[in-house]
């Protein structure tokens, strides 16, 4: 059963004014699904920063006033990044509130309305895995939502799933490149909204109803491919 096919489905999505949880609002929509967005750029959406407690339960008010229960929450507003020698105390800080913290409490603020057989999707990253330098707030996010995942699936299972995925490289603006670029993955492209809204739809789905905890890397196999000097187009001079 697709997420929509029976009764009235309620979806709400962080960060979903842009990039892809605007892409997984959308796909929501399509299936019928009612769809509640919370973002911190101005637009049609409940305007507000997730890493801020009285936002999220000012948020979690507005649906809850509208709706008697919610069937997906999907964490998707994405932490600030910034490296080790410019990241401040309090940019970490932040950094762990936006991509930690929020998706935990606003899991727990819906937590007495979620129906049986409802979702929770985390969106982490390939980061979780594999760094740049000067990433370490991201990363740590990043890392932390991943394992988050696995612990709410356990204390919340049955009655809720929780899945998280890990895109890797995913440009919003479907941009197509070549070159090293593209050959860096052995899919031979890079990625896009769609490809990680897919797998959202289809953890909600009733298809993956024996599937929780569990993290999917979606990154056309980037992390699985060993690159040397000369591989795929580079190398360092």
């Amino acid at each position: 059963m697709d997420p929509a096919v029976i009764g009235h489905k309620v979806a709400v999505v962080t960060g979903g004014g842009h990039g892809i949880g605007l892409c997984v609002a959308e796909e929501f929509r399509k299936g019928g699904v009612t769809v509640y967005v919370i973002d911190k750029n101005p637009g049609d959406w409940f305007v507000g920063d997730v890493g801020d407690k009285e936002t999220l339960e000012a948020f979690a008010r507005y649906v809850l006033e509208r709706e008697d229960h919610i069937d997906y929450l999907i964490n998707n507003t994405p932490p600030l990044m910034r490296g080790i020698e410019a990241c401040s105390y309090e940019d970490f800080q932040y950094a762990l509130a936006v991509g930690v913290t929020a998706p935990f409490y606003l899991s727990k603020l819906f937590l007495p309305y979620f129906a049986e057989g409802s979702s929770i999707i985390n969106i982490s990253s390939s980061r979780d895995r594999m760094s740049q330098p000067q990433t370490e707030s991201y990363t740590a996010a990043k890392g932390g939502i991943s394992a988050l995942t696995h612990a709410m699936a356990v204390s919340l299972g049955p009655k809720v799933r929780v899945n998280s995925i890990s895109p890797g490289w995913i440009d919003t603006e479907y941009t197509v490149y070549e070159g090293p670029d593209a050959d860096q993955q052995p899919v031979g492209r890079v990625g896009n909204p769609l490809d990680i809204a897919h797998m959202v739809l289809f953890l909600c789905s009733d298809k993956a109803g024996f599937i929780t905890g569990e993290n999917v890397c979606i990154d056309g196999g980037m992390t699985k491919l060993m690159i040397y000097h000369g591989d795929h187009g580079w190398w360092k001079e």
